[in-house]
C-alpha cells in the first residue's frame, strides 16, 4: 500500500466515525441516489464513505474534506481504493 501509516489511520478513524449498520443496510437495499447505475456496490459504498468523511473541526491540520486532503498528499484513486478496501468490510 502506498499510503503512509499516519494517513491510513486518519482515513480509518474518519470512516469508522460515520459508518453504521443502518447505513450498510441502506446500501444493501439499494436505497441511495442513482443506485440503479451502480456496477460495483462495495466500491460505491466505500467511496461514498470517503466523500462523506471530514476531519474533526477541532483538528486544524486537515480541516477540508478528507478526499481533498488525500489528493493534496499525492495519492491517486488506486492508492486510496487500496486503503479503503482494507478499512471497509464488503457489504
Amino acid at each position: 500500500m502506498k499510503m503512509s501509516a499516519r494517513d491510513f489511520e486518519i482515513v480509518k478513524t474518519a470512516i469508522e466515525g460515520i459508518e453504521t449498520d443502518a447505513l450498510r443496510r441502506v446500501y444493501r437495499a439499494g436505497d441511495f441516489p442513482r443506485a440503479d447505475l451502480v456496477k460495483n456496490l462495495d466500491k460505491r459504498y466505500r467511496w461514498d464513505l470517503l466523500h462523506g468523511a471530514y476531519r474533526p473541526e477541532h483538528d486544524p491540520i486537515i480541516p477540508q474534506p478528507l478526499i481533498q486532503y488525500l489528493y493534496d498528499q499525492g495519492y491517486n484513486d488506486t492508492h486510496i481504493d487500496t486503503a479503503l478496501r482494507a478499512i471497509v468490510r464488503p457489504l
